[in-house]
C-alpha cells in the first residue's frame, strides 16, 4: 500500500515540477498579451501654460491647456495583418488633441501604433503613420514590455519621427507600487506642422512652404512604469515649442507657441494605478507565484514520496512477524 501511494507522489512530483517552467516560458508569452480591442482615454494639463494666439500671432500666458489622448483598439486591421505576420498583433489609432482655456481646438494629431501584442515590438506594415505621414518607428511607445528591465530602451518620438534613448533613473516608491523611473530629453528639433490648426486664412498642411515659418520643439519626457505590466502609472513632459523666421511672424525672429508642465490629472492618476495593480496581480500569477507555488509543491511531494517508499522498503525487510510458540504445560 506504502508503495503504491510512493509512485502516485511521484508522478505528482514530475507533473507539477515540469508544469512550472511551462508556466513561465511557455504559457505566459501566449497569455500575457495586450488586447486588440482595448479603449483607453487620458487627460493630462499644463497649469498655467504659455499659449500662442493665431488671432493675433502673440504668446500669452492661459490657466490650462488640455491634452485628451485616445488610445482605440483597432481589431479588424490587426486580424489583417496578423494573417501576414504571423503573431498576435495589436493595431492602435490614437489621437492627441490639444485644446486651450476656452475648450477650443489648438492642434490635433492622429497616429496609427502597430505592435507586438506581447513583447511591444513594432510591427511594420502599411498603415503605419503619424498625422497621416508613414513613418517606420523602432523601439517602444505608449507601453513597456512585461517585465520592464533596469535599462534604457528605445523610445518613438511622435513629433521628431524619431526614435531615441529613453534613460532608466532607478526604482521609486510611487502610490504603493515600486516602479521605474525613466527619462528622455529631446533637444530643439524643427519639426513639421500639425496638419489641423487654427490659423485663420492659411492651410496648417503647407504652413511651412506658403510662409517660410518653421516649427521647433524640445521636450523632458518623465515616466513611472509598473516593471510587471510595463504599463505607465504617471507620465510628465516639460515641453516648449516656437515658431520661427518667415512672413507669418511678420519679422520677429520666433515667438514661443506652447510652453508648459504637462502633468496628468489626479483622477486619471488614481484610476490608471488601480488597473494597473488589478493586472500585476495576473501577470506575477504566470510568472512567479505559480511557477515557484509549483516548484515547491513537487519538492514536497517528492519527500513524502521518498519517505513512503523508505517506509515500505523497511516493511519488506523485517518481513512478517513470526508466530508466537505455545508455552509448555
Amino acid at each position: 500500500m506504502h508503495r503504491r501511494a510512493s509512485l502516485v507522489l511521484l508522478a505528482l512530483a514530475v507533473f507539477f515540477a515540469a508544469l512550472s517552467p511551462l508556466l513561465r516560458w511557455y504559457a505566459f508569452p501566449r497569455l500575457a498579451k495586450v488586447p486588440p480591442s482595448q479603449y483607453q482615454e487620458m487627460v493630462l494639463e499644463a497649469r498655467p501654460a504659455t499659449l500662442l494666439d493665431y488671432g493675433t500671432l502673440q504668446a500669452k500666458e492661459v490657466e490650462k491647456v488640455t491634452i485628451v489622448q485616445t488610445l482605440k483598439g483597432n481589431v479588424e486591421e490587426s486580424e489583417k495583418i496578423e494573417r501576414s505576420a504571423g503573431r498576435d498583433v495589436v493595431v492602435w489609432d490614437a489621437l492627441s488633441y490639444i485644446q486651450g482655456p476656452d475648450g477650443k481646438m489648438v492642434s490635433q494629431i492622429p497616429e496609427r501604433y502597430i505592435f507586438d501584442a506581447h513583447s511591444q515590438a513594432p510591427v511594420h506594415a502599411t498603415g503605419e503613420s503619424v498625422d497621416g505621414d508613414p513613418v517606420r518607428r523602432e523601439g517602444i511607445e505608449y507601453k513597456w514590455p512585461f517585465l520592464t528591465e533596469k535599462r534604457d530602451y528605445e523610445y518613438f518620438d511622435a513629433q521628431t519621427r524619431t526614435s531615441a534613448p529613453i534613460h532608466y533613473k532607478g526604482t521609486r516608491s510611487y502610490r504603493g507600487l515600486d516602479v521605474y523611473y525613466f527619462e528622455q530629453t529631446i533637444p530643439w528639433t524643427k519639426v513639421p506642422f500639425p496638419k489641423k490648426m487654427p490659423i485663420p486664412g492659411v492651410d496648417a498642411a503647407t504652413l511651412e512652404k506658403q510662409t517660410g515659418t518653421t516649427r521647433w520643439y524640445t521636450t523632458k519626457r518623465m515616466f513611472w512604469v509598473d516593471p510587471v505590466t510595463g504599463a505607465p502609472v504617471n507620465g510628465e513632459e516639460i515641453h516648449t515649442e516656437e515658431l520661427r523666421g518667415g512672413t507669418l511672424l511678420g519679422g520677429r525672429d520666433k515667438v514661443t507657441a506652447f510652453a508648459g508642465h504637462v502633468k496628468m490629472r489626479p483622477d486619471y492618476v488614481a484610476d490608471t494605478v488601480e488597473l494597473v495593480k488589478s493586472q500585476r496581480t495576473l501577470v506575477l500569477l504566470l510568472t512567479s507565484h505559480l511557477p515557484w507555488g509549483f516548484l515547491v509543491l513537487a519538492g514536497g511531494l517528492l519527500v513524502l514520496s521518498l519517505a513512503l517508499e523508505a517506509r515500505s522498503r523497511r516493511s519488506r525487510d523485517h518481513g512478517p512477524e513470526p508466530d508466537p510458540q505455545p508455552l509448555p504445560a
